[in-house]
């Protein structure tokens, strides 16, 4: 059971739905993993992952949106998580993703982002979006990319330090 309002989003090999408890092991456990997190956070101590977890779950209930959690249709195990992110300190709305340990390689990512996006600007009426990418994280550079976005300035992030804003084409120019 969703913890939260989250719609139901689908695509060809990929569900994007809300959190629930049964996710809370695999998002933490990408969390705690120093060398997967790095690009979105690393979180060293399980009670702090759990804690982003919930406070995903929060984030949903404050904005109306959040992190999906990417489920794999053919296994139905959680793959990633994607969405829409826009906590205090951050500039503008956010798409992220991050795929899970064994998902990397499939375009799973890219996917479940354009769904997200799409979703963002047709669903909730946003008219632009960003990804903060840190200066070093190659592989999100290139899907963002992929995404159609553009590379608009480096920013101080409060809680991620030095970090890159890129610019997401509108909704009249992203495909459905």
């Amino acid at each position: 059971m969703s913890l939260t309002a989250a719609p139901r989003l689908e695509t060809e090999r990929l569900i994007l739905r809300g959190p629930e408890k049964s996710d809370a092991e695999a998002v933490m456990a990408f969390l705690m993993d120093p060398a997967r997190s790095a690009g979105f956070g690393h979180i060293a101590k399980r009670g702090d992952a759990w804690r982003w977890f919930a406070m995903n779950v929060g984030h949903w209930h404050w904005h109306g949106y959040g992190y999906f959690v990417i489920e794999d249709r053919e296994t139905a195990a959680p793959a990633g998580i994607s969405g829409i992110w826009f906590p205090e300190t951050w500039p503008e709305p956010e798409l992220g993703w991050v795929v899970f340990d064994g998902y990397e390689g499939r375009g799973i990512a890219f996917e479940a982002a354009r769904r997200a996006r799409r979703w963002a600007y047709d669903e909730l009426g946003f008219t632009t979006l960003t990804s903060n990418i840190l200066p070093d994280n190659d592989r999100s550079k290139r899907l963002a990319t992929r995404l159609g976005a553009v590379y608009e300035r480096t920013y101080h992030n409060e809680n991620m330090g030095e970090d890159e804003l890129w610019r997401h084409p509108g909704p009249e120019t992203v495909a459905a």
